[in-house]
């Protein structure tokens, strides 16, 4: 057993992501002394292939989730039928690809950077459950402001000098947002009017037309505007990227920034996997087991064979778990956290049986219409998805082109459901790209494809519940096993989610209609004209829908309910131990969850201080 740091810590973190990573920076800022554990290494500083633009360049986002220097590649049911399973073309002997990514800044390294926030309800529901009113949307509303800089309201960061900001948005945070839409977009004449023509019928759609016309021009097509009112945003909008300088910008530089200005209050031990939790004979959490070793999770497309170096790290406050609903789960559950039966199946030892481990996994329901345009889009001219194309010259040279957003031309919020207290349920995005969902080489295709509009329709507040995560086996280095459960085999007895889905279909199709009668659109390729009526379209989405969203395993709850943390986020039924990422949702939060994790670990920063400065 090797002890690298003799030193004892104030607090041990797994995790470096938007939980972990956003947790770390802020404890040692405070003065905490944070050893940070994180399985992969530091890929963008790394002389891996096609690195750092993967991680850097906004338009490659998609090459970064299949890099290899940080990608690990989960595999996953979303039926635990077989013949249903294959009905998914993605789906191969393995399972359906579910991207994730081990490396500094965890998946904020590769996702598409959206910034959009939670609703109110979402908030308000963890408190109303809780009890604990500091959950409530009016309290975590100064977390989104604490954490966020917003770059694409100038008008507002003015106002806001005088006391005026009526937005969500913060101006004065460390994550930058910004609104990317390059100039050779503008002159894109087929590009602007799918812009145009998804407003114009967007209107149509919805009653009070004026008073959406209104909105648009007040707001500008910021999502994020009118999130904290009592009504949320619905209508055409643009999508806020965390970038800086139309570089992705996140979680990585923020810890790269703190370790510098704190070199003695946070450590960042790279290519360290851990793999259970230490206690002391009185069952509190006092450290953390890990394994040093690059590549050593079997997630990695290229796992090490060797078998790592067995370290220790001690915690003298709390240790804490952000490695996401997949691995904070598993993890728990190899240190004799979790369903009791599951556990003794494997031969772990039970510590404490928490029936709610690994259950509740929930995600969006994501389906694309895809359509082939009658001729290539002029603002994909030129661009090979390479660092020696000239789109990558604009982008490198003058933070110009196309290669500054991630794809999106414009996007549609609106609500299925009838009721209207209930928030918005139905993001659509306009790719100018191919796009069904993730498969091994799926990133390939964007750089073959330059005439496709893909709507990429996200189903967010998702009724089924019914996912679970389990061990493969009590080795620490084998992946878990995940099934989502999809539509009939999960929880939504009613099926609102499946209706919602087709209805969003439907209304998506007619945001392409116009641009078939102009002749723009040759043809939709999926579900294809043959696919008109609603059991043939919720036939095409069964059998084709995909997530990316997982969330939810380790739930804000009560132990009987199974929950798995409390409202401090603390674990139940041992003490200095807590989860800091997007598993502790009760249910899954807004449209992308990046900035809910962010919120959660602002807050959690804020408790842990609290209970630091408390009389032990």
């Amino acid at each position: 057993m090797s002890t690298p740091d003799d030193e004892v810590w104030d607090y041990v973190i797994v995790g470096s992501g938007a939980g972990g990573g956003t947790l770390a920076a802020r404890l040692a800022e405070a003065g905490m002394r944070v050893f940070l554990i994180e399985a992969g290494g530091d890929a963008p500083a790394s002389e891996a292939d096609r690195m750092p633009a993967d991680y850097h360049v906004p338009g490659f986002h998609a090459c970064a989730s299949e890099n290899p220097a940080m990608s690990w590649n989960f595999f996953v049911r979303h039926y635990a039928s077989d013949a249903q399973q294959q009905r998914d073309q993605k789906c191969g002997p393995e399972g359906v690809l579910y991207p994730r990514a081990a490396t500094v800044g965890g998946c904020t390294a590769h996702n598409a950077m959206i910034f959009v926030y939670p609703h109110d309800s979402d908030w308000d529901g963890i408190a109303q459950m809780t009890g604990d009113r500091s959950w409530r949307a009016v309290a975590m509303r100064r977390y989104g402001k604490k954490l966020e800089q917003c770059r694409h309201r100038p008008l507002w960061a003015l106002a806001r000098r005088f006391g005026i900001n009526p937005t969500a948005h913060g101006f004065d945070g460390w994550l930058t947002t910004e609104h990317a839409t390059p100039k050779k977009a503008l002159a894109d004449d087929h590009l602007m009017r799918v812009v145009f023509g998804a407003m114009e019928l967007t209107a149509r759609s919805v009653p009070r037309r004026l008073h959406a016309l209104l909105g648009l021009i007040r707001w500008q097509g910021d999502p994020n505007s009118r999130l904290w009112g009592r009504r949320c945003f619905q209508g055409v909008c643009y999508t806020p990227l965390s970038t800086r300088g139309h570089a992705r910008h996140g979680v990585r530089e923020r810890l790269h920034d703190v370790a510098k200005r704190f070199p003695a209050h946070l450590k960042i031990s790279l290519d360290s996997l851990a793999t259970r939790v230490l206690f002391d004979e009185n069952g509190t959490a006092v450290g953390v087991e890990y394994l040093k070793g690059a590549r050593l999770y079997k997630a990695h497309p290229e796992c090490s064979t060797e078998p790592g170096v067995r370290c220790e790290v001690r915690a003298r406050r709390e240790v804490i778990l952000a490695g996401g609903a997949f691995n904070t789960p598993q993890l728990l559950m190899l240190s004799g956290i979790g369903p009791a039966e599951h556990l003794k199946a494997h031969g772990i030892p039970v510590r404490v049986d928490l029936e709610g481990v690994g259950s509740n996994l929930q995600d969006r329901y994501e389906i694309a219409v895809v359509s082939r345009m009658a001729q290539p889009w002029e603002v994909l001219k030129g661009a090979e998805f390479t660092t020696d194309d000239p789109a990558y010259r604009a982008w490198s040279d003058l933070r110009e082109g196309v290669y500054i957003t991630n794809g999106a031309a414009v996007a549609v919020v609106r609500r299925t459901a009838k009721t209207r207290s209930l928030p918005p349920d139905i993001f659509c995005m306009a790719l100018v790209e191919r796009f069904i969902g993730y498969y091994p080489g799926f990133s390939a295709d964007f750089a073959q494809n330059n005439d496709f509009l893909s709507w990429t329709i996200l189903k967010a507040h998702t009724r089924n519940d019914a996912g679970t995560v389990r061990l493969r086996s009590a080795n620490p280095l084998d992946m878990p096993l995940i099934d989502f459960h999809y539509f009939e085999e999960g929880s939504d007895a009613s099926g609102d989610d499946m209706r919602s889905v087709v209805e969003a279909v439907k209304f998506v199709r007619g945001l392409a209609a116009p641009l078939v009668e102009r002749g723009l659109i040759a043809e939709e390729e999926l579900p294809g004209p043959h696919v008109r009526d609603d059991a043939g379209i919720a036939d095409y989405v069964r059998d084709n829908a995909w997530g990316h969203h997982a969330s939810c395993t380790c739930a804000i709850g009560d132990r009987s309910a199974r929950g798995v943390v409390d409202s401090t986020l603390s674990v139940h039924g041992v003490r200095r131990l807590r989860v800091v990422d997007a598993s502790v949702f009760p249910k899954i939060p807004g449209f992308f969850p990046a900035s809910a994790v962010y919120m959660v670990a602002e807050k959690a920063a804020d408790m842990i201080l609290k209970d630091a400065a408390s009389p032990t």
